[in-house]
């Protein structure tokens, strides 16, 4: 580790401990060349999967913008911040465990309605309407059999 005073390449670990909140590992360092001490901390980077989208073009994975799609599908519906917030940490948790660097972003989009279907039919109605762009009626009758089925099925 560099020193930030002197730029001298070797330092000396002086203490290292878990962070409060368990994220980071400190350390204190001492310079060996101007005496000097600083603290350093090492956390986790995780990498996102980039997002190639329907034209070709790569995007960063934007948590926010899943939290918008989310939102707008869930709008005026009962389910709550902390419902949302699982699903969200439940979609990001399976594109890290993927291993990908790249995911199409209609994989995205499956996540989504996955995660909308169990957490409110109406809002994965909604989301799939818009994703699936329906043409007409008939194939929003079919969306709403295929809840109603897995509905039946799972009170059996």
């Amino acid at each position: 580790m560099k020193c930030p005073f002197c730029h001298h390449e070797d330092t000396q670990v002086l203490d290292t401990r878990v962070s409060e909140e368990g994220d980071a590992i400190r350390r204190r360092r001492r310079c060996i060349h101007c005496d000097k001490r600083f603290t350093t901390y090492e956390r986790i980077e995780l990498m996102m999967p980039v997002i190639v989208k329907k034209n070709g073009s790569r995007a960063e994975f934007d948590p926010a913008k899943l939290r918008a799609s989310l939102m707008l599908a869930l709008r005026k519906r009962p389910v709550s911040a902390e419902a949302v917030d699982e699903a969200i940490h439940r979609i990001e948790e399976k594109l890290l465990s993927s291993g990908a660097r790249e995911v199409v972003s209609g994989q995205i989009g499956e996540l989504v309605m996955r995660e909308l279907k169990r957490l409110d039919k109406i809002a994965y109605i909604r989301f799939a309407s818009v994703y699936k762009s329906f043409e007409d009626v008939a194939e929003f009758q079919d969306a709403i059999a295929e809840v109603r089925q897995e509905r039946k099925s799972t009170r059996q």
